[in-house]
């Protein structure tokens, strides 16, 4: 990356946002150091994405904003309204930018000093920019996409069954969170810049059919134009070669491992660790890998959470408490709570920061807790007393021991 002065960035960027022929897709992440979060309409966001979108009343720059719930989106007529928009947009501290256009792709990265670090791409080939405001024609993977079709998930005539529509919007939604995942790792530098030489390493640990694995690959390299190797790991050899049967047919290049995650060895660490629905325990063995290999970022959405269950059947519950495990369903739904709150709490012990945020609706599926962490370069234990001591009473208190704890060692420590 170049480094040059922050408003010289920022008008160039100005420009390719205002321009309503070129502009494929913007996003606006992060906060630069020591400034506030910022805000669109009087609300505290983490990320805002813009695109031109085609209406009755004409071409408008659609701005959808995200805070930690939900998201929201304005139109604003292409011109003086687009331009009032983005303005407001570039006077917030983001610390990030990332800019499609239909023949480029551009980073701006805010640094300590307020300096700028830019880098431009060229895209293999140019692309379409899709302005259709039709919800279908926002979909990351289209309907009628090789992949979807492959993967049985669309029928011949190029749409999505009407049983597997439950498994697109997950596909979609997964899609959502690793994009603006990977973009937020690659401007802060917690992934390092692949190159075709040598590609962002992705793992999918508990893959099954590789619905996910194939659809990151897709849309990384299509959608996103990023250099991506992407490897399976699942117990089941047939799961390999149905998986390594679909990648020919696709002309993917992937790999797929037998193994259990705890055991499955790679040629190379991964850059980014994803596991998703791995069962009870098998989620602490897909992070406590992520750990040992210093994945960059990690994408988890736990599934049943049985061991920290049976531990608070067993123990007594701490005073005042009594209530939130009196019942069996409720003691449940706890422990599920516990578990994932432990989880992140680790995870942040040994170096990374951590997110727990929605996978998918919780009218399509009650698993949609989904946790996301990002490698701060730390790799040893830290020595945080505040965040240990917080989590050495919550463990005392209840009795448990997570099973994520034992894996990595703090025990040890």
């Amino acid at each position: 990356m170049a480094t040059e002065p922050l408003l010289d960035a920022l008008s160039r960027t100005r420009g390719q946002l205002l321009d309503p022929e070129a502009l494929v897709r913007a996003v606006a992440s992060g906060r630069r150091k020591g400034q506030r979060i910022p805000h669109v309409q009087g609300r505290e966001v983490r990320r805002v994405e813009l695109r031109y979108v085609d209406l009755k009343a004409g071409r408008h720059l659609q701005v959808t904003s995200y805070d930690d719930t939900q998201a929201h989106t304005v139109n604003a007529l292409a011109g003086p309204a687009a331009e009032a928009a983005v303005d407001q947009l570039l006077d917030e501290p983001f610390g990030n930018w990332h800019v499609e256009t239909t023949t480029q792709t551009h980073q701006v990265r805010v640094t300590k000093k307020l300096e700028a670090a830019v880098s431009t791409q060229d895209r293999a080939e140019p692309v379409a920019a899709d302005r259709g405001h039709d919800r279908d024609k926002q979909r990351l993977l289209a309907e009628d996409d090789p992949v979807l079709l492959a993967l049985g998930i669309s029928d011949a005539q190029g749409r999505i069954k009407p049983t597997r529509q439950a498994k697109y919007r997950q596909v979609e939604e997964f899609l959502r969170l690793l994009d603006a995942s990977i973009t937020d790792a690659l401007d802060k530098g917690h992934l390092r810049r692949p190159t075709p030489q040598d590609p962002l390493r992705i793992v999918d640990l508990g893959c099954g059919n590789a619905y996910l694995t194939f659809a990151a690959h897709r849309f990384l390299t299509s959608t996103r134009s990023l250099p991506v190797r992407v490897t399976g790991v699942d117990v089941k050899q047939q799961s390999a070669d149905h998986n390594a049967g679909v990648a020919q047919a696709l002309g993917i290049e992937a790999d797929f491992v037998v193994g259990t995650i705890a055991s499955a060895e790679l040629t190379a660490a991964p850059d980014v660790v994803l596991a998703l629905h791995a069962c009870d325990t098998a989620t602490d063995d897909a992070l406590a890998r992520a750990v040992e290999w210093g994945a960059g970022l990690v994408l988890a959405a736990p599934c049943c959470h049985h061991d920290v269950a049976a531990q608070l059947r067993r123990s007594s519950t701490p005073s005042p408490y009594g209530l939130l495990t009196r019942h069996g369903i409720l003691r449940e739904r706890f422990a599920d709570t516990l578990t994932d709150a432990l989880r992140a709490s680790i995870l942040r012990l040994v170096g990374y920061r951590v997110d727990v945020v929605e996978f998918v609706e919780s009218a399509h599926t009650p698993r949609n807790t989904l946790l996301r962490a990002t490698s701060t370069g730390v790799r040893e234990v830290r020595t945080d007393e505040g965040l240990r001591a917080d989590y050495d009473e919550l463990t005392t208190a209840w009795g448990v021991t997570p099973r994520l704890a034992e894996l990595v060692g703090l025990h040890d420590a």
